[in-house]
C-alpha cells in the first residue's frame, strides 16, 4: 500500500460508474464519410474541465466503419454534480476538409487534455491519427464547443515524429486548471514509452527540450573491430521519466492528466503500462494503470520523487474487460465541490470518475 500521495488517494464512485459509455443512436453528418454513428463504439479517454459551475468532459469516441478500429472524435458532456453527464448530440472536435486532414484522417482526434488561460479561453492537446503516425497537436476554444486547430504541436518536426499525450503544467485558481509559466516558460510533459518536455510562450507552438547522445562508429585495426564515440550525434527528446523493470510501469510510461503546480512540486499523474517478462507479477502482462510523480518546479526536468505502487488498478469488470482489457487510463482531473475528481477510460471502452479527499485550501 502506498503510504504518500501528492494528489489523493482516490476512490472509485461505484454508485455513479461507468459514467458514459456509447451509444448508436446519436448520429453525425460527417464532412468526410456522410451521416455516421459517432460513438457507437467506445468512449473513453476522457480530459476535464469546470467552466460556469458544471464539469464539462472531452471524451474520445469511436464509430464502427472506420478502418482503423473505428474512426475517433471529440465529444463534449456536461454534469452539475460530475457523476451524470449530458452530453450533446454531434463531436465538438473532428477530422474535417481543413489544413489537418491529412494527418487526421481516418484515424481521427484522440485522447484530449485540456487547461485554460489565464486570460480566458481553453487549450486542447489531442492526438491526430492517419492510421500510421500518431502526431500530438493543438486547438484552442473560448466556449468548448467551437475549436480552431492549430497543428501539430511542435511544427514541421511534429509533422515527422511519432508523439501523443501532451499534459500543459498548470495551476489551480479555485475550480480552474490555468497553464502556468516557471521560468517564463510554458511547460508540457509528453510522449509514449519514455515521458518527455516541451516548453513554449504561447501555449500553442512547443519546442521539446533535446540531448544529444553520443555516436557510435567502429573502426578496423589489424583486423579487429573497436566502437568508439564521437560528439555530434543527432540530438533527441530528453527522456525525463522512463519506464522501471519490476513496477506497474515497467513497459512504457505517458503523461496523464494537466500537471499541477503545488508546493510539493509539479505533480503529474501519469499512465503506465506493465511489462509481460519484466514487470509486475502481480498484475497482468500489458495492465495498464496510473502512478504519480513530482517534478523540481525550480527545473522542470527534474525528477524529484515517484511513487511505488499504482494509483488505481484495474480491478471492476468494466476495467478487465473490453476493447484492450486490463485499462485504467487517466486523462482528466479537476477540483469539483471541495475535492478532486479523476476521469478515466476503462479497457478503452467507457468512462469512470474516481473521488479524491477534501483539496486542503
Amino acid at each position: 500500500m502506498q503510504a504518500y500521495w501528492p494528489l489523493g488517494p482516490f476512490e472509485k464512485v461505484d454508485a455513479a460508474n461507468p459514467c458514459l459509455g456509447p451509444q448508436a443512436e446519436t448520429i453525425f453528418d460527417c464532412p468526410l464519410a456522410g451521416p455516421v454513428a459517432w460513438e457507437a463504439k467506445d468512449v473513453f479517454n476522457p480530459a476535464a474541465v469546470v467552466r460556469d459551475g458544471k464539469v464539462c468532459l472531452l471524451y474520445r469516441a469511436e464509430d464502427t466503419v472506420g478502418r482503423f478500429l473505428g474512426t475517433s472524435r471529440i465529444g463534449l458532456a456536461t454534469s452539475d454534480d460530475g457523476l451524470h453527464f449530458t452530453r450533446r448530440a454531434a463531436p465538438v472536435l473532428y477530422p474535417d476538409h481543413d489544413a489537418q486532414q491529412a494527418i487526421e484522417w481516418e484515424g481521427g482526434c484522440e485522447d484530449p487534455r485540456v487547461v485554460e488561460r489565464a486570460e480566458g479561453g481553453y487549450v486542447l492537446t489531442y492526438t491526430a491519427f492517419d492510421g500510421s503516425v500518431a502526431r500530438l497537436c493543438v486547438a484552442t476554444s473560448d466556449d468548448l464547443v467551437h475549436w480552431r486547430k492549430h497543428g501539430p504541436a511542435f511544427g514541421e518536426t511534429g509533422v515527422r515524429w511519432w508523439s501523443k499525450s501532451g499534459a500543459i503544467v498548470c495551476r489551480r485558481m479555485g475550480d480552474r486548471l490555468v497553464a502556468a509559466r516557471i521560468n517564463g516558460r510554458y511547460w508540457m510533459y509528453f510522449g509514449e514509452s519514455n515521458l518527455y518536455v516541451a516548453t513554449s510562450d504561447d501555449l500553442i507552438a512547443w519546442t521539446p527540450l533535446l540531448t544529444t547522445l553520443p555516436m557510435e562508429h567502429r573502426i578496423v585495426v589489424s583486423g579487429a573491430s573497436y566502437a568508439i564515440e564521437t560528439e555530434g550525434a543527432p540530438s533527441v527528446p530528453l527522456a525525463v521519466l522512463r519506464p522501471r523493470a519490476g513496477r506497474f510501469d515497467s513497459a512504457l510510461v505517458e503523461p496523464g492528466p494537466p500537471a499541477i503546480l503545488t508546493e510539493r512540486g509539479i505533480v503529474l499523474i501519469y499512465n503506465s503500462a506493465n511489462a509481460a517478462a519484466s514487470g509486475d507479477p502481480a498484475l497482468p502482462p500489458r495492465a495498464y494503470s496510473p502512478g504519480q510523480a513530482i517534478f523540481d518546479p525550480a527545473d522542470p526536468t527534474a525528477l524529484i520523487w515517484r511513487c511505488d505502487r499504482p494509483l488505481l488498478t484495474a480491478d471492476r469488470p468494466y476495467e478487465i474487460a473490453g476493447q484492450v482489457n486490463h485499462v485504467v487510463f487517466v486523462e482528466g482531473i479537476v477540483p469539483f465541490g471541495g475535492r478532486w475528481l479523476l476521469y478515466y477510460g476503462t479497457a478503452d471502452s467507457l468512462i469512470a470518475v474516481a473521488q479524491g479527499p477534501a483539496i486542503d485550501e
